[in-house]
């Protein structure tokens, strides 16, 4: 099959992770018990689960012109991604999450950085290339402006939008009526539908647009007869970077041209590989073993 592009836009992050058997009170020190720098950020997950899967992967976003902007941006590179569009920016950090981990909990601090650097001007800039691809994927870790510009550009020239719309956020009927397919999760889901003055009708087309991530559940079709497709049985290690993993998957699967049906069950396969392993990207599965573990149930890729 002939490779499409993808042109990923959104978020980049480093994820800074400390591990601590005691939760420090306010003033207090204690000692740690591991710590990790992990590429992150919706977006970049995003891009690196397509990119493992073979695709042709361009991101646009930003990075801080720093020690960790330099890191990502050449791990991204690394994966096979495009990334003469990820733009390294003077005035700020690069975007972090700051993750304490305790008793199997987490807290986390999101500092954006440069991510809301990415702004409409700048993806005005960029309107050839996105004029270009097969699939533009976004989620909603950089600025919702920026967003509906990047929506409004990808629709004038005909190509997929795929929104996995989180963090969840108000989103306007006009944004919502130019995309092809949206990916919430459950919660993502009721937000989005209770949170705006919807007539039926309207609430009904945007439903219809709505594939629904449900983890161990698997995952819901809305557009036509609703339709389930069921998740695969693992042994779970990290479940961070599922849903992206999902998403990534899912564009890779609709610019080859699979059935929205088959693409689904293709990217609950990556999603369920994804979690056999630590770290959102680090599970990220390539072509070869999705088609690997398919065929081990009895299944064959078309």
């Amino acid at each position: 099959m002939t490779k499409k592009n993808i042109t990923v836009i959104g978020s980049i992050n480093m994820d800074i992770v400390t591990s601590t058997n005691i939760l420090p009170k306010m003033g207090e020190t204690v000692l740690g018990k591991a710590f990790h720098t992990i590429p992150g950020g919706k977006g970049a997950n995003q891009a690196v689960a397509a990119a493992r899967l073979g695709a042709d992967v361009s991101m646009i976003g930003c990075v801080g012109n720093d020690t960790f902007g330099k890191e990502l941006k050449q791990h991204l590179n690394n994966q096979g991604i495009d990334v003469q569009n990820v733009e390294p920016v003077t005035e700020t950090s690069t975007g972090t999450a700051t993750i304490t981990v305790f008793d199997g909990d987490n807290s986390i601090i999101v500092v954006p950085g440069a991510n809301y650097h990415v702004t409409p001007v700048y993806i005005e800039r960029l309107e050839k290339m996105i004029a270009e691809s097969d699939v533009v994927l976004l989620q909603l870790e950089i600025p919702l402006e920026t967003v509906e510009k990047a929506v409004e550009i990808a629709s004038k020239h005909h190509a997929t939008i795929i929104l996995n719309p989180a963090p969840i956020q108000l989103l306007s009927k006009e944004l919502l009526s130019k995309i092809d397919y949206i990916t919430p999760n459950e919660h993502e889901q009721e937000m989005l539908l209770t949170s705006s003055d919807w007539t039926d009708e309207e609430r009904k087309e945007i439903i219809k647009k709505c594939i629904v991530t449900k983890g161990a559940k698997g995952v819901s079709i809305l557009k036509g007869n609703e339709r389930q497709i069921p998740s695969f049985n693992v042994d779970v290690v990290d479940t961070t970077g599922a849903g992206d993993t999902f998403n990534g998957a899912l564009a890779y699967c609709l610019s080859i041209g699979y059935e929205l049906e088959e693409a689904c069950h293709f990217a609950n396969a990556a999603a369920a590989l994804s979690v056999t392993k630590f770290g959102a990207q680090g599970g990220m599965p390539t072509l070869q073993e999705v088609e690997e573990f398919l065929q081990q149930r009895g299944e064959k890729r078309k």
